[in-house]
């Protein structure tokens, strides 16, 4: 077993990470976090507190941490803190899931990156001087950055001056006009590349792929990807993204030698980027099964919930509850596995007018889920067959729920609000 701590534990990049590797039964997965932030709904093992970036005494205060959690890995989720990780390996008591530091450095950078790829013809045309600009617009981009912060498309010379205002080291670049491409790929200890996967980036939110759809690999990204591998030494998984310019050509954006946020659509396709590089940190040879399916991937905003509820057991509802529109309610079941799992009973009340072993077996859901099975089979109210204190009502009938909570005193829960009991730090096997 060894134990893998995903720095910065809250960023989209980490939990992509840990979605990949909380059901690995050889690692314990742990968030490490300096600032309070939604990780804290996600990780079952999750140290906070951790010294910011900048802090002085930061890699000591990391190396306690280390120590105290016995880290074998270190599991780097933003690309400031890979390049610093990087920079540091020797001083660091625990493994830095990285590739070697010249590659890091070199990607780290727009600049440098392409300055060493100059003589491709994947680079796109970059202007070292404004008044070599003789066609509009191009497009600005902070030479060390990343997603979209900073970057701005300028029509005309106006735009530009008033974008190098800012101050800040820029890349001026040919505006690609384009579709743009994510490459996902992976190589092994060996140096061999044994994955390209091409996916889209159909749709993006502050910088972040929020719509993508695998695609066929065509010859020429599949060139360019031999190529950047040739020239750099990787370890595990990186990525490169790719923008078509006027004349369907494809150009370099950036190059990063880390998981990217929206790399579980390659993840789905039966490729786990981030495991396969600990496999490779390890020096264990890899197989890889990759599916041949179209699959698309949409993200949004999720809810997830903490409430300061105590109980041992669920009382809950059959009709219009368990059983919604004659299927079985996936969401509900879902929470009473996971009520399973801490060991809370379950008590089903009901007023079923079918057979209820029939309908439980209709469904495929065995009784013995429940610790007890109460059919009411006149109109006495469900509030006189509840005898815990200690516990809450599920139900979809508001009379119902109203009744509990009034005699009972306990809290209820219509259909609705099923996704606050839930506790995702649980849904997982570390």
């Amino acid at each position: 077993m060894y134990n893998v701590l995903i720095f910065p534990a809250g960023s989209e990049i980490g939990f992509e990470i840990y979605n990949a590797l909380k059901f690995s039964k050889m690692l314990k997965v742990y968030g490490g976090t300096s600032v309070k932030d939604h990780s804290q709904f996600v990780y079952k093992n999750l140290i906070t507190g951790l010294p910011y970036l900048t802090d002085q005494n930061f890699i000591e205060k990391l190396n306690i941490v280390l120590k105290e959690n016995n880290i074998d890995f270190i599991y780097p989720a933003h690309d400031s803190v890979g390049l610093f990780l990087t920079e540091h390996l020797e001083e660091i008591n625990a493994k830095v899931v990285t590739s070697p530091l010249k590659t890091v450095d070199i990607c780290r950078s727009k600049s440098k990156t392409y300055e060493y790829f100059s003589d491709c013809d994947f680079i796109p045309k970059t202007y070292e001087n404004i008044d070599d600009i003789t066609t509009y617009p191009v497009f600005v981009k902070p030479t060390v950055g990343q997603g979209s912060n900073g970057a701005v498309k300028c029509d005309n010379r106006k735009q530009l001056l008033n974008r190098l205002d800012l101050g800040d080291k820029v890349v001026i670049c040919e505006y690609l006009e384009g579709m743009e491409y994510t490459i996902d790929c992976f190589t092994d200890k060996d140096g061999v590349l044994r994955v390209a996967s091409l996916r889209d980036r159909a749709r993006t939110k502050t910088g972040i792929s929020v719509n993508s759809r695998n695609l066929p690999l065509d010859k020429d990204i599949l060139r360019i990807a031999k190529e950047i591998n040739s020239r750099l030494t990787f370890c595990g998984a990186w990525f490169f993204q790719m923008k078509l310019n006027a004349n369907n050509q494809y150009r370099m954006l950036e190059i990063s030698p880390r998981i990217p946020g929206t790399m579980g659509l390659s993840r789905n396709t039966g490729v786990n980027f981030p495991l396969l590089t600990i496999y490779t940190l390890l020096g264990y040879p890899v197989e890889i099964l990759k599916h041949d399916y179209n699959i698309e991937v949409d993200r949004a905003f999720i809810n997830r919930y903490k409430i300061n509820q105590k109980y041992s057991c669920v009382y809950l509802d059959l009709d219009d509850t368990l059983e919604l529109k004659d299927k079985v309610n996936e969401w509900l079941m879902l929470y009473l596995y996971q009520c399973v799992n801490n060991n809370i009973k379950l008590y089903l009340l009901t007023r079923h007018a079918r057979d209820i072993d029939e309908t439980l077996a209709k469904h495929k859901i065995a009784p013995q889920l429940f610790d007890e099975i109460i059919h009411i089979k006149d109109d006495t109210p469900k509030s006189n067959y509840i005898t815990k204190s200690d516990a809450i009502f599920i139900d979809d009938s508001f009379r119902e729920r109203i009744d509990v909570k009034e005699k009972c005193k306990i809290n209820v829960f219509d259909l609705d609000q099923i996704e606050a009991l839930l506790d995702w730090t649980q849904i997982c096997y570390n």
